[in-house]
């Protein structure tokens, strides 16, 4: 891959008050580093998905800030976390959209670059249900590669979580993963080809039931359909140090050397689950960071997501510190 690095960094007005200066420490932090993607999210509303072939009129459509990377990113920031984001957009109209909420969460800016393409975008369509189909065009998220990665070694280095996903080259991941100190945790998705080495550094992997199969299926492991818990314990007999697997309104399965442990979620009504995900990973990131151990983070990172369908959008929904969570065995409202 020829790499193509960012031509300009944002401006400090960019980024929130404070942290400006940005850049990571020589030292382990308590923190966060989120290296992925950053998108425009074109949202439309329509009653039902259509049919192929299919015209259908929709009832809303918005712009709002999205990505996978900056989704967790804020998610963990309005958790309390302190977040350091890498990415790139670019140097048009929507990056300002795009950056919106990352500043006002109080993420760190610093590791932001502008590039010579333009900013993400991931087209969402919402049905009345609240299920989405999303269609990412990645623009300048495909600038973030190994060289880009590198450039930003302190942030990464000095976090003690690092987070991935599958929005980013498999070599910018791979190089962060190279570069991390701390723990790192890979959200693969979408499901893209990855080296084996940086599925075994995760800790954990993070997944959903059809991430999962997809996985196992790329392994050469067909061993039928597997039910979560036992596709999560495929996947960490593989090789993975500790699996998370999330399962959307039934909670999450969380797999490492202690055993297999299902977490349920609390029973809310879904206004959008775009996003829901996201706010899992952003959550399960601040905890960690704290010192959470693995299923402790999930519990907390579980209300989190239910929370967040809650709300409309990705991350305008997502919680800040001291909003009441949904507990589980909560009747749905």
């Amino acid at each position: 891959m020829t790499s193509a690095h960012a031509d300009s960094a944002v401006p400090a007005g960019d980024a929130p008050a404070g942290t400006a200066g940005g850049g990571g420490g020589g030292s382990r932090s308590a923190g966060v580093t989120v290296v992925g993607s950053i998108n425009v999210d074109e949202i439309v509303v329509v009653p039902r998905h259509p049919e192929p072939g299919e015209t259908l009129l929709a009832t809303s459509s918005a712009l709002a800030p999205g990505g996978k990377g900056a989704n967790q990113a804020v998610a963990a920031a309005r958790l309390g976390a302190d977040v350091h984001m890498v990415g790139a957009l670019g140097d048009d109209d929507r990056a300002a959209v795009a950056l919106s909420l990352l500043a006002d969460a109080g993420v760190d800016l610093a590791g932001v670059s502008r590039a010579d393409a333009p900013t993400g975008i991931a087209r969402i369509t919402v049905d009345a249900g609240g299920e989405n189909t999303i269609i990412v065009i990645p623009g300048a998220n495909a600038r973030v590669d190994a060289a880009f990665v590198a450039a930003h070694e302190q942030a990464i280095a000095a976090a003690a979580v690092v987070v991935l996903q599958g929005e980013i080259p498999a070599t910018g991941s791979a190089r962060a993963a190279e570069l991390a100190t701390g723990r790192v945790l890979l959200n693969l998705a979408p499901v893209v080809e990855m080296p084996d080495a940086v599925l075994r550094t995760a800790d954990p992997l993070v997944v959903n039931v059809h991430e999962a199969r997809l996985l196992l299926t790329a392994w050469g492991d067909d061993g039928g359909d597997p039910d979560d818990g036992e596709a999560a314990g495929r996947l960490r007999r593989h090789g993975i140090r500790s699996v998370v697997l999330t399962r959307g309104e039934h909670g999450a399965v969380c797999v490492d050397a202690a055993g297999v442990t299902s977490i349920s979620s609390p029973r809310v009504a879904a206004v959008d689950t775009s996003g829901a995900g996201d706010a899992f990973v952003g959550a399960l990131a601040a905890r960690l960071a704290a010192g959470d151990d693995l299923r402790t983070a999930a519990a907390f990172a579980v209300r989190v997501g239910a929370f967040a369908v809650r709300g409309a959008g990705t991350q305008p929904s997502y919680p800040w510190a001291g909003d009441a969570l949904p507990e589980s065995g909560e009747a749905a409202q």
